[in-house]
């Protein structure tokens, strides 16, 4: 008997993956290099000034403002040289009047000293002074302790993304180890008599198994730690046993086929073999409308199409999302912007549809189009995608040059909630 499936508006679908499931939030201690793409498990606050001292911004000479205050070309100033400061190296003493100290970039500022001569509007002279022609006010050329970066200022949010310019900022303030979040571990189980390895030559009425490493690189992608449990075929007791042990090692579980609305269907006597409590078994989008998520335990279960386009959808918009709120993420959806749509989607749907297209600029402005052919079980489209486009259901079609939403795809900003019509906030 087929199973009878209520589709769910997407918006809906993502708030109850929110409401009704969790992973838990773990924090480890890492070498800094292994930081890198990871997310903060605390905030970053500077233990120093920055810079932790007033230093030289160029090469020249250090000096008191108050020995060139009479300085011109008609009454030209001899300073002697009292010594020479490198970049890491202090001035022993302080410079009295008539003084003046050669100092490189970055060097401490010397005691005494309150303005730098730049190199090229001084003279050297050979007997070891140096001649200015201008008066320098206090204060010229210095960078001074801490502006830049005060003691104490916040500087990157706990669950910020360690991107090279945060990964200066844990250097800067000696992060030798850093804290993150914990990956979450992801078990991905591909069903179905028709697959086979990715090694393993083609025969007549099988297909090499996609989803699996592709579910594979997304869940890397947003922040989570891939576990492949391989592939079975079309059999209830060895499905039902594989995601038993599933859910005893990872976080999430997810498979991938056997979720079609027929005898195969798999997925829903899954969910009633394992006592899982059903959230949803069909969302009206597509691709991915027979998308099925539910929990055994409290542990988040998935049961994606075996069609590429459908899988990856289902994907980005709900095990996404609970990855990233596990990674303590500020924004945990696909990152929402608009375009202007540059084909016809003349014929109307009555599901959201979710186009896996090409962002392009043309003076300025931003146009999408979709990345190859529109259906679900294409997998050359997903290869160039790098937005969903997204057309709401309805009775009308979509002309060239309309605006549309557009998801982001691979980008790390994230989105806080991609839909206005219901507001979901993320847990703590």
């Amino acid at each position: 008997m087929v199973e009878k499936r209520l589709p769910l508006p997407i918006e809906e679908a993502v708030r109850r993956v929110l409401q009704e499931m969790d992973v838990p939030v773990r924090t480890e201690s890492v070498p800094f290099l292994d930081a890198t793409q990871r997310f903060l498990a605390a905030d970053l606050v500077a233990d120093h000034d920055v810079p932790p001292f007033d230093r030289s911004p160029y090469d020249g000479y250090a000096l008191r403002s108050f020995d060139t205050a009479q300085a011109s070309r008609t009454n030209p100033v001899r300073l002697k040289t009292v010594g020479e400061i490198g970049a890491g190296t202090v001035f022993a003493g302080d410079v009295k009047a008539g003084e003046t100290v050669r100092i490189m970039t970055g060097a401490k500022i010397p005691n005494g000293c309150d303005a730098v001569a730049m190199l090229e509007v001084v003279k050297e002279e050979s007997d070891g002074y140096i001649t200015v022609v201008r008066p320098f006010a206090a204060n010229t050329n210095i960078s001074f302790q801490g502006e830049d970066t005060r003691k104490g200022t916040p500087l990157v949010k706990k669950g910020s993304y360690v991107h090279p310019g945060v990964a200066a900022l844990l250097a800067t303030f000696g992060y030798n180890y850093v804290p993150v979040a914990v990956q979450p571990t992801v078990g991905i189980l591909s069903m179905g008599s028709e697959l086979l390895e990715v090694g393993a030559p083609l025969t007549p009425g099988k297909i090499r198994n996609s989803n699996a490493y592709m579910i594979a690189a997304q869940v890397r992608q947003a922040g989570g730690q891939p576990v492949m449990y391989g592939q079975l075929p079309d059999d209830l007791k060895l499905c039902e046993q594989a995601v038993r042990n599933m859910l005893e090692e990872v976080d999430i579980v997810i498979t991938t086929g056997g979720a079609s609305v027929g005898d195969y269907d798999l997925v829903p006597q899954l969910i009633e073999t394992l006592g899982a409590k059903q959230i949803f078994n069909k969302v009206a989008m597509r691709p991915g409308s027979v998308t099925t998520a539910a929990h055994v335990g409290g542990k988040p279960f998935f049961g994606l199409s075996g069609n590429p386009g459908a899988c990856f959808v289902g994907c980005e918009l709900f095990v996404r999302p609970l990855i990233r709120r596990s990674l303590q993420a500020q924004n945990i959806h696909l990152k929402k912007s608009k375009a202007i749509l540059a084909v016809d989607f003349p014929k109307p749907n009555p599901f959201t549809r979710l186009v896996r297209g090409i962002l392009s600029e043309e003076d300025g402005i931003h146009k999408v189009a979709p990345s190859g052919l529109d259906k679900s079980g294409s997998v050359i489209s997903l290869a160039e995608a790098d937005v969903l486009i997204m057309l709401p259901g309805g009775t009308r079609g979509y002309q060239s040059g309309m605006e549309v939403d557009i998801l982001l795809l691979g980008e790390q900003q994230g989105s806080e909630w991609p839909w206005k019509s219901v507001a979901v906030s993320s847990k703590s």
